[in-house]
């Protein structure tokens, strides 16, 4: 006699629904609204026009790609900062942190992801801690591929600490068509690496702040995934 099958293997209909839940990614719930904007969209063009419901359609689907957020799984490594955003490496150098965070003027390794219109757009925290400052300050609307980006632009910052003591700069930066910052975490919070604590509507850039002493891993125009790829190894605080 063969052995108890899961439910879902013995209905076609319930092993269907249950594969394309675990390979669709879910949508961050800041886009339900633009989604079901869409649909009601979609649904009214169709009334005129199959072709212009095909359109809305194709279109709808397109944002709801865009709002995606893909579960994450950390490396199970310690003393390491993760990317905080899906994208491509587009600069490693020294530079001041944001002045709203309050932090001394001194130059620290900052690497930069820029994220295109096609790349998933949450940003993730890059370690385990706890939030001790966040600061919004409005700006421009430069391409985010741009050096002065960083400084010019609407961006949003973090500043965290992680479980081994470290200091993490993590800004959230609007781009050229990019006209919203959604962060989710508050002062006092404590984080879990990997887990989703904002958004960015539509293509933007990240900017990780790394403690002095760090190893940066990646290189420029390398890709990065977000809550997986380890940009950098942090470095050893003394003990005692």
């Amino acid at each position: 006699m063969s052995g108890t099958r899961p439910d879902s293997a013995g209905n076609p209909v319930a092993h269907a629904l249950q594969l394309a839940r675990e390979t669709l990614p879910p949508m961050h719930p800041a886009g339900r609204p633009f989604v079901a904007g869409g649909v009601a969209a979609t649904l009214l063009a169709r009334r005129f026009s199959k072709r212009l419901g095909l359109v809305g359609a194709l279109a709808t689907v397109a944002t709801a790609a865009f709002f995606r957020e893909p579960k994450r799984v950390p490396p199970p490594r310690d003393g390491v900062a993760l990317a905080s955003a899906d994208g491509l490496v587009s600069l490693i150098e020294e530079a001041v942190p944001p002045a709203e965070l309050g932090l001394p003027a001194e130059p620290r390794m900052r690497v930069s992801v820029f994220l295109s219109v096609f790349d998933v757009h949450v940003q993730r925290v890059p370690a385990n801690g706890v939030i001790e400052r966040v600061a919004y300050r409005p700006g421009k609307f430069l391409s985010a591929d741009l050096d002065k980006a960083s400084d010019d632009n609407e961006r949003n910052s973090v500043l965290m600490r992680t479980e081994d003591g470290h200091e993490l700069v993590v800004v959230q930066i609007a781009g050229l068509v990019a006209r919203r910052i959604l962060c989710e975490i508050r002062e006092g919070d404590k984080v879990d690496a990997a887990s989703t604590y904002g958004i960015i509507r539509f293509g933007s850039r990240v900017d990780l702040y790394l403690p002095p002493g760090s190893t940066v891993l990646v290189s420029k125009g390398q890709r990065t995934v977000g809550g997986e790829t380890v940009i950098a190894e942090l470095p050893a605080l003394p003990k005692g």
